[in-house]
């Protein structure tokens, strides 16, 4: 089976689970066909690094042993100087058994469960939503239940990349006074069953999956009446319908002011809220445009914008209305719960609605994010043997320019390398990136800064910064988006940091800590309920990383200089964090256990 794993769009590249498409036994991974024009997209951000060595490179596979000569000797580095960058070279075919766990419990009560969502990894993935959505199905699937995905068919979506890709159902769904022809499509995306949605109106059109030259507002209202049409065409009556973020906001209010009344009597809605800055502004007369009298929901308790009361009731919100007609709301953490309950706009209608409001915490695709499997690493590793990642930490010093030689020598391997792996946007905190990359510096550690900037303002600024300190020994700083340097660094790194400004979850310090990197972070939504300080003498069983609370570069100093302090002068101590962080459950499994039940307690009786 060829699977292709990267979908190119402007401005970015979008690379897909490493878990690949699969069916429900197994899957073969292809080798990855990485040519020059994927090296020229990638290589358009400012990568300009001194070059330390004049060597051609490929990829070699190291058995993870004890760094000797003799265990390395033909192992071949890579340079900066490479044509093609370490990261895009041909990596090796890779074989994985990605059943669903044998020994996984099933479920006494099974469901039939319907995400509604805008993003699924890796089809048409932008953020975490897609990462979350993906996982939360497989592991329900694993627990016995029957799941589907409905997800527009955006025209950026490559139709290969989907196995058995079948035309099941055409009909009509309503929008603007019109019924628009509507296509719909069963495939199976990593062994997942999907439902896409293709509308015959201009609608999901372009070449990224947002972004495109339609309304998107209408679009997404526009989606999620044809979700709820197709069930009722269908005959199909889930007992969960689980949407996702403002996009589905729509759907819980149309579900329950008409197809209720109409044939859909089963279901019962659930919302997961990922991230609160989006909220989905709609004027009442958008909302009419999917059969709705969008006056009637410009009321204080339905979804009026609370920022508007009193001089713009004109302005509603979808997701104020997905909130208030759900059965239940999760977010993604319990710190993040807290949170959103004591500040923001929604904070009065989120404590109305405080009985049906959950946190829950994220998990990872540990199948993606494997060190002891993962084809991108050139040398595996794991909890009770990690020689390895030694070795994948030269390697990429090597290949970024921040060292040389063809010996992995004690000297290089003490530099505390720390790795920021994030979208450069205010909330990820960039005055405490920017701040970091001169505090590593000046503490003697090496620092590689991986991300884009949506913001051309903010691209400057880092763009700048590159210029001056890639050419030096200890910072690296890459504007760009690639899964295959994320598992490399994360695999290299002694320290991944992440100092959000808030952060409703958090996906970098749980991948992180899989690999053997020690988290530094802000103690803020999901990064508060999953990295505890290591100098908190109440909480030591839980300690595993180095937290701060401040917004200010002092209190990150702080976090760095004992993080540093603790790696230098007391070896022993940091190998037993490294075990540690390395054997934590953050499976989906667990996740999804929370989430069943509270599928449960609202399923129709």
């Amino acid at each position: 089976m060829r699977v292709v794993m990267e979908c190119a769009i402007p401005g970015k590249l979008l690379c897909a689970s490493t878990s690949g498409l699969w069916n429900p036994r197994k899957v073969v991974l292809s080798r990855r066909n990485t040519g020059l024009s994927a090296h020229n997209n990638l290589c358009s951000s400012k990568f300009k690094i001194k070059a330390q060595t004049h060597h051609t490179s490929q990829v070699g596979i190291a058995k993870p042993t004890n760094l000797t000569d003799s265990d390395i000797q033909g192992f071949v580095w890579p340079s900066p100087t490479d044509e093609i960058p370490f990261w895009k070279k041909e990596f090796p075919s890779w074989d994985a058994n990605l059943e669903l766990p044998s020994e996984q419990t099933k479920d006494s009560k099974l469901m039939h469960i319907v995400h509604v969502t805008a993003e699924m990894a890796p089809i048409a993935k932008v953020g975490g939503l897609g990462d979350v959505v993906t996982g939360l199905a497989r592991a329900c699937l694993s627990r016995g239940h029957t799941v589907h995905i409905m997800l527009p068919f955006y025209e950026c979506i490559q139709k290969h990349q989907i196995n058995d890709l079948t035309l099941i159902t055409t009909y009509n769904s309503y929008h603007d006074g019109n019924w628009i022809p509507t296509n719909a499509y069963h495939g199976v995306v990593s062994g997942i069953p999907v439902i896409f949605l293709e509308p015959s109106c201009q609608f999901f059109k372009g070449r990224q999956v947002y972004g495109g030259s339609y309304n998107e507002l209408e679009a997404y209202m526009f989606f999620s009446r044809a979700c709820l049409e197709w069930m009722q065409v269908t005959g199909t009556q889930p007992d969960i319908i689980h949407v996702h973020e403002w996009q589905a906001g729509a759907l819980p209010i149309l579900y329950w002011d008409m197809y209720h009344h109409l044939s859909l009597k089963n279901p019962r809605i659930v919302l997961t809220i990922h991230n609160m800055e989006h909220y989905g502004e709609c004027r009442q007369e958008q909302l009419s445009m999917c059969g709705l009298d969008g006056s009637l929901y410009a009321t204080f308790d339905k979804a009026v914008d609370d920022r508007t009361v009193g001089h713009n009731p004109e302005r509603l919100s979808l997701l104020k209305g997905g909130i208030v007609y759900s059965n239940a709301v999760v977010t993604v953490s319990p710190t993040y719960l807290k949170e959103t309950l004591c500040s923001g706009w929604l904070s009065s209608t989120l404590m109305r609605n405080r009985d049906k409001y959950f946190g829950i915490v994220n998990g990872i695709d540990t199948t993606m994010w494997n060190p002891s499997t993962d084809v991108f690493l050139p040398s595996k590793f794991n909890v009770k043997n990690s020689e390895g990642k030694k070795l994948c930490k030269y390697y990429v010093q090597r290949g970024l320019g921040l060292a040389s030689g063809d010996h992995v020598t004690d000297t290089t391997l003490k530099v505390p390398l720390v790795v920021c792996i994030t979208r450069l946007v205010a909330q990820k905190g960039l005055h405490l990136i920017t701040h970091a990359i001169k505090q590593v510096e000046e503490l003697g550690g090496q620092m590689v800064v991986l991300g884009k900037a949506p913001d051309h303002r903010v691209e400057r600024e880092f763009e700048d910064l590159a210029d001056s300190l890639n050419q030096g020994p200890s910072i690296r700083i890459l504007l760009m988006y690639s899964e295959e340097l994320s598992h490399l660094l994360y695999a290299a790194a002694d320290i991944v940091l992440v100092p959000s400004m808030y952060e409703p979850c958090g996906l970098a310090q749980m991948i992180g800590m899989r690999y053997g990197a020690v988290p530094v972070v802000r103690k803020t939504g999901g990064l508060a309920d999953t990295v505890f300080d290591m100098d908190d003498e109440s909480n030591h069983e839980m300690a595993n990383g180095f937290v701060f609370e401040g917004m200010d570069e002092a209190s990150l100093n702080c976090a760095l200089d004992r993080a540093f302090a603790c790696y230098r002068n007391k070896p022993g101590e940091w190998n037993c964090i490294v075990k540690k962080v390395m054997k934590m459950d953050n499976s989906w499994n667990n996740t999804a256990r929370k989430y069943i039940e509270i599928y449960e307690s609202v399923t129709a009786s």
